[in-house]
């Protein structure tokens, strides 16, 4: 197939994923605006691209996503022991900011990046947990994008052992609490597997997400509470 190009001036429709490429590239150029992401998160897409480049356009098939998180013995004894406090909201910029750092394979959160999400935070459709030691040091986060009870996480990261592992699993139970029925990871690697991330086809995906982003949640009140893990 050809790949659209999308006009920059225009947030016209995405094409149909099922229509990308094998790798799951659906379309080229276009801009980050508001009304282009949300639209590209209500249609299964997503922006992933390097610097120097056009923006790319991503309906990867097979979709990763965590349904049941799978909690290693290792992992439990992190979650029972370790000294931390979870919030959410408090630092977005500050996460997304963390996740763009120190990547050895490069980093896709490019200054535009951060500021179209940013933009999403602050039009209530982006939100962060944030993980802290016990002298309110930020040692972990995750980031990602709320459409109706989808959740889209982003990007995440550590600075202490198992603190990306704790914010992925309590954002995913506490989102789950809230009324979030499909959370997206996109893409599968070895360590999201042992996590307890699966692989659906995309149009089982596309399905899903047809009844989840017409859902009303509301994470307004998760905001700003601490709370830690439960079993």
């Amino acid at each position: 197939m050809d790949i659209l190009y999308l006009d920059p001036n225009h947030a016209g429709p995405f094409p149909d994923p099922q229509t990308a490429l094998p790798e799951g590239l659906l379309a080229v150029g276009g801009d980050l605006s508001l009304e282009r992401l949300l639209l590209a998160y209500d249609s299964g897409v997503f922006p992933w691209y390097s610097e120097y480049e056009i923006p790319l356009w991503w309906s990867p098939d097979p979709r990763a996503v965590l349904d049941e998180p799978h909690v290693s013995r290792s992992l439990q004894r992190s979650l029972r022991q370790a000294d931390y406090r979870v919030s959410w909201n408090r630092a977005f910029a500050r996460v997304v900011e963390e996740c763009s750092l120190e990547r050895l394979d490069g980093t896709w959160i490019l200054p535009e990046i951060k500021t179209a999400y940013q933009d999403l935070h602050e039009a209530g459709h982006a939100h962060s947990l944030e993980i802290w030691d016990a002298e309110g040091t930020l040692i972990g986060g995750i980031y990602g994008v709320q459409r109706g009870a989808l959740f889209a996480a982003e990007s995440k990261f550590h600075r202490r052992r198992d603190a990306s592992k704790i914010a992925l699993m309590t954002c995913q139970k506490g989102l789950r609490e809230a009324g979030i029925e499909l959370f997206d990871v996109q893409i599968m690697n070895p360590h999201l597997r042992s996590l307890g991330v699966t692989e659906i086809p995309r149009g089982e995906y596309l399905e899903r997400l047809a009844r989840a982003r017409v859902r009303d949640v509301d994470l307004a009140g998760l905001s700003g509470e601490d709370f830690g893990w439960t079993t």
